[in-house]
């Protein structure tokens, strides 16, 4: 940060690490934000305790003009709104300049979504020639059976499933449990993987974890994510592909069956149903194109 900066931007930097403990990376971005700010003020004859709302909304409209992004400014009106409570707090100014003015819209960005013949490909990619193959397939079936995140795939335990039922149980997002069915086909393959893969990879090691590594050790989301990779690389699939696109298969597909929104947020750990609805813009728009394809008035 050069000697022009105005030196409240560091005492409040330092601050938000003191009182909210926040990363380097993100004081670093905040600092980012407010120098350039700080700058575009000094131009015009302004200083950052003097700068009232139309300067705000100046600055924002040139942003807007320089091509930044929404979530570049929302993230900066975040670090201003930050700063300007804080210097509101301590006395040093009289009124928060950062009042009624509104955070842009990012909108949601669609998730990738693999089709189903995509994921059916991958499905079958794994050698089952091989412990490690049969593991893959089992962890790629009961992800997409289930739409678990990866941290929960991962971590899952022997005590979690309950092929009797039919059920797995999920601990979540903060430590929320939630039994999701396993279908005929995951259970099928963990059948099959506990009798025939997962004694081969442990090695007569003792271990309560459901998925081991080759070092019969819990499998980091790292390197799951590497397999996944690894696997749509032998399935020819050449679009962007996580561990993740495979949660978002498993939700487009249940809509995209007649699923109804409720299930698929109750199956998925969602806690507010809004972080679904994203998922209905994507079945709306694949049964848009499927009408356009097929009806003759499409």
């Amino acid at each position: 940060m050069t000697a022009q900066v105005d030196p409240l931007i560091d005492i409040f930097l330092d601050a938000l690490w003191l009182e909210k403990g926040l990363s380097g990376n993100t004081r670093e971005s905040y600092g980012t934000d407010l120098a350039l700010f700080d700058t575009w003020l000094h131009e015009r004859g302004l200083e950052l305790r003097q700068a009232g709302r139309d300067a705000i909304t100046d600055y924002l409209a040139w942003r807007l003009d320089q091509g930044y992004k929404a979530r570049s400014t929302s993230r900066f009106l975040s670090a201003l709104r930050g700063f300007y409570r804080y210097l509101l707090r301590d006395g040093l100014i009289a009124e928060d300049p950062t009042l009624r003015i509104e955070l842009p819209r990012l909108g949601h960005p669609l998730p990738k979504v693999l089709s189903e013949a995509n994921v059916e490909a991958l499905l079958l990619a794994p050698d089952l020639e091989s412990p490690l193959g049969l593991r893959d397939r089992t962890m790629l079936e009961v992800l997409y059976a289930c739409g678990l995140r990866v941290t929960e795939l991962v971590s899952l335990a022997l005590d979690q499933i309950n092929l009797r039922q039919g059920v797995l149980r999920v601990f979540g997002k903060g430590s929320k449990e939630r039994l999701v069915p396993l279908g005929g086909e995951a259970m099928y393959w963990l059948d099959r993987y506990l009798s025939e893969a997962r004694p081969a990879l442990l090695a007569g090691k003792p271990s309560e974890v459901l998925f081991p590594s080759q070092r019969g050790e819990q499998m980091t989301r790292q390197t799951f994510w590497y397999r996944v990779k690894l696997h749509a690389q032998v399935a020819g699939i050449d679009k962007p592909i996580s561990p993740h696109t495979l949660r978002h298969a498993f939700a487009t597909h249940l809509l995209n069956h007649g699923a109804d929104l409720r299930t698929v947020q109750v199956l998925l750990g969602h806690s507010d149903l809004s972080t679904t609805q994203i998922y209905t813009h994507i079945a709306r728009a694949r049964l848009q194109e499927l009408h356009a394809k097929h009806h003759p008035r499409g």
